[in-house]
């Protein structure tokens, strides 16, 4: 697009604003000015880079937003993902301890209960058979 029809279609789009800038405003009668003076014309020019300058802005503004939106969007998405496989991972626990049959309540009264256990003795002990089974399972990663 050249420059008389960049600027014939950007004084349609501010005629179309309920508001205009100062120098939009100024714009716009320059450009539909015919006998414009040479500082008028040096005034266009400099009016017609800054309305380009500014439409520039506008876009560099909208692309950065747009990618912030979409970084939030995948760290979310790994958020959750992440949750997910840890919480698989603590599933499986109850198949090795041999728990799945038992009742959710029934679970979560027994986490309860550890939860409330303060001697490190008692914790260091439950550990040590965790990670026999989870060598004996081969999977001492989880």
């Amino acid at each position: 697009m050249n420059r008389d029809e960049w600027l014939h279609n950007r004084v349609m789009y501010l005629k179309s604003l309920k508001a205009r800038t100062e120098p939009q405003q100024l714009l716009v009668l320059l450009a539909e000015k015919p006998d414009r003076s040479a500082g008028g014309n040096q005034l266009l020019a400099a009016l017609i880079r800054l309305e380009q300058a500014n439409d520039r802005a506008a876009e560099a503004r909208l692309a950065a937003a747009k990618l912030i939106q979409s970084s939030k969007r995948q760290s979310a998405k790994a958020e959750r993902k992440a949750r997910a496989h840890r919480l698989i991972q603590q599933g499986v626990l109850f198949d090795l301890a041999g728990l799945a049959h038992r009742s959710r309540e029934e679970l979560l009264g027994l986490l309860l209960a550890a939860a409330k256990t303060d001697d490190p003795k008692r914790w260091a002990h439950w550990q040590e058979i965790g990670d026999a089974l989870l060598a004996e399972k081969g999977d001492a990663g989880t």
